[in-house]
């Protein structure tokens, strides 16, 4: 089974960013892997410059060594269409349910219906070999999931459906999806800020993951600022504004003396300096309470000018140097350097014409 990473976070922490630059970095050396998106908003196709993802793996990127990374925007609603078929075989009956409203109302009405469709087209691509029983299709999955408020239910959905459908294929789908999503093969990476609420809503995401025994991963630090000044450097400079108004003068922004334009300037850039080294300190304590949870960390920095699909790369290429196989609390932090090291099976070395097995579908 190839590895299954979940990428979950608060709104607004840039979890879908970093599932991509983290599908990117796993890609690298030959490897392929699968970024999946199940919230229908197509974020992944903006990050990647390119057209709108249809319902259908299709290779977006190449990473650097040769890897690949191909998308997939799971669309409830076909993919519970893929589900009858290959369980109850309707065929043409599933598409009459189709056309009556039936596969809408299924998982539109019933959330927790297309929650296990969701998670079981995902977990059904990290279990899926290259046909005759060759290597893994996929080196591993990366999914962009809910936020952290949800992310339990919408991962723990399939162990209720096992118990309230206790024979048949619906029961023993859900528990190869929960097999899977309980396996040490996955890890569940929940993206924050340096910020209260995000890393609140971290602390508590980890806490209700870990009661539900779902495998916890690594935390992403995202939009990290550089600590330019702490507060033992805003009071020295303090103490330094006529040195400050004429190094100001000297660069030419006026004159050094009180009223002056140099002089004017010290007041409003000291309280930005103020202002940052508050940050800088409560940065610190965010730190301080993600490092409790005992779990392996990566920081991302904050891109000034936006990310686009260079800035994507480079978001890839320092999740890379800080170690993307070690992003698991049963992990080593460098395992990815022994993985590369010790010959795994390159995508590169597979059926180019990517053969995948026929009855890979639905759930």
């Amino acid at each position: 089974m190839s590895r299954l990473h979940v990428v979950t976070g608060k709104g607004g922490t840039g979890k879908t960013t970093v599932a991509a630059a983290l599908a990117l970095a796993l890609a690298e050396a030959g490897k392929r892997t699968l970024l999946v998106e199940v919230e229908g908003r197509q974020g992944i196709a903006q990050l990647f410059e390119t057209e709108a993802l249809p319902y259908e793996e299709r290779k977006i990127a190449v990473a650097p060594g040769g890897g690949e990374v191909y998308a997939l925007a799971i669309d409830a609603e076909k993919a519970l269409l893929e589900y009858l078929q290959m369980f109850y075989k309707l065929g043409s009956a599933g598409r009459a349910l189709q056309r009556i409203g039936a596969i809408d109302f299924a998982t539109t009405i019933a959330p927790g219906v297309r929650d296990v469709l969701l998670t079981g087209k995902a977990c059904e691509a990290v279990r899926r070999r290259v046909r005759g029983g060759g290597p893994f299709v996929y080196d591993a999955v990366v999914m962009d999931a809910p936020p952290t408020g949800r992310i339990t239910r919408f991962l723990g959905v399939n162990s209720e459906v096992a118990g309230l459908a206790r024979v048949g294929p619906v029961h023993h789908q859900a528990q190869a999806v929960m097999r899977v999503l309980k396996s040490p093969e996955t890890a569940v990476h929940l993206v924050t800020l340096l910020e209260e609420m995000p890393v609140q809503e971290t602390v508590d995401g980890v806490a209700e993951l870990r009661g539900a025994g779902l495998p916890v991963g690594a935390v992403v630090v995202n939009l990290v600022r550089p600590a330019v000044l702490d507060a033992a450097g805003v009071e020295r400079a303090e103490d330094a504004r006529t040195e400050l108004a004429e190094a100001f003068a000297g660069a030419g922004l006026g004159g050094a003396k009180r009223g002056g334009r140099a002089h004017r300037l010290v007041g409003p850039l000291l309280q930005q300096a103020r202002e940052h080294a508050e940050r800088v300190t409560l940065e610190a304590d965010q730190r301080k309470a993600i490092a409790e949870l005992g779990l392996p960390t990566r920081e991302l920095p904050l891109r000034w000018d936006g990310v686009d699909l260079a800035a994507l790369y480079d978001l890839a290429a320092s999740l890379r140097a800080q170690g993307v196989d070690g992003m698991s609390a049963h992990a080593s932090p460098r395992a990815s350097d022994r993985d590369s090291a010790g010959g795994r099976d390159s995508a590169s070395d597979r059926d180019s014409g990517n053969d995948r097995d026929s009855e890979g579908a639905g759930a």
